[in-house]
């Protein structure tokens, strides 16, 4: 395939995948295998962390005139009842850290051997029924709703503390086993901890700001500073304008892709909820053993 038109696919890829509850690790997987590339060495390891940034810096941009109205009104919150230590702001911060030492340890101790696409096969597929199950579990409308399932937390600014500790807890696992998918484990802890379609995905893309950057930062900086004696991606200027231009095809087309999807998976999910989502990863997961198993 010409090498721009791959960054092309790429980088949609990524835009199309990173924040929805599918796994955009497990899309890039398969699509190397399809492909017959390797992602995970030298330059094309690089390039995917670039175009991963892409997709990232589009949250703060969008959400901006949410996260300009919470530092506005900290630590009050805009309904007065809040506190320096329950405020949104606070809470992402809180769920970030009770993430962030777990998931750097258990990734070291682990190691990759978990990205093989058996494992993310049956991760699609577990993570599928889990959210298939949550979702309707913990998302009917009926005024019959037991007390165990009625939504208490209609919007961020009502979040508690120990609800920030639960997702933050649960977004381990999309840590340790790829394929899981960060937003489906932090919309799923959401709704279990009962609230509400719109105020859990809000949740898991201001707690995705910071986790994401981070987790991102961190990967550019050890491939760009290897432990070992093997060679830096870029060198001495060692990239040319032609691999310059393929990190900034996928950079722009994750960007503008994975804005696209926000906005329109924000609308998606006030009306019709996760199910769609949960049906495509067991579908995704099934076809992906399927195909291994005839490798």
């Amino acid at each position: 395939m010409n090498s721009y038109l791959l960054s092309l696919l790429l980088g949609i890829i990524e835009g199309l995948t990173e924040f929805l509850p599918v796994s955009s690790t497990a899309h890039l997987r398969i699509s190397e295998a399809l492909l017959g590339i390797d992602l995970s060495s030298g330059y094309w390891k690089m390039y995917t962390i670039v175009i991963q940034l892409g997709a990232i810096l589009c949250l703060p941009i969008y959400f901006w005139p949410r996260i300009r109205k919470f530092f506005a009104t900290f630590p009050d919150g805009e309904g007065g009842d809040r506190t320096a230590a329950n405020h949104p702001l606070t809470l992402t911060f809180i769920a970030f850290v009770v993430t962030a030492i777990p998931a750097w340890l258990l990734t070291k101790l682990i190691g990759k051997h978990l990205e093989n696409l058996f494992i993310m096969g049956w991760a699609l597929i577990a993570g599928g029924i889990a959210m298939w199950l949550i979702d309707t579990l913990f998302s009917s409308s009926s005024s019959e709703v037991s007390e165990f399932r009625r939504v208490r937390t209609e919007s961020m600014e009502q979040m508690t503390l120990p609800q920030a500790v639960w997702i933050g807890a649960c977004q381990i696992l999309s840590a340790v086993f790829p394929g899981t998918s960060r937003s489906m484990s932090t919309i799923s802890a959401g709704q279990l901890a009962r609230m509400s379609r719109p105020a859990a995905l809000e949740f898991s893309f201001f707690l995705s700001m910071p986790t994401m950057a981070a987790a991102t930062l961190y990967d550019l900086f050890r491939t760009l500073h290897p432990k070992s004696d093997a060679a830096n991606p870029i060198g001495a200027f060692g990239i040319d304008a032609h691999g310059w231009g393929l990190l900034a095809i996928g950079f722009t087309v994750s960007f503008f892709v994975a804005w696209g999807v926000v906005a329109w998976f924000m609308r998606w999910v006030r009306q019709r909820g996760f199910v769609l989502f949960a049906v495509y990863r067991i579908l995704l997961g099934a076809g992906v053993l399927l195909w291994v198993a005839h490798r």
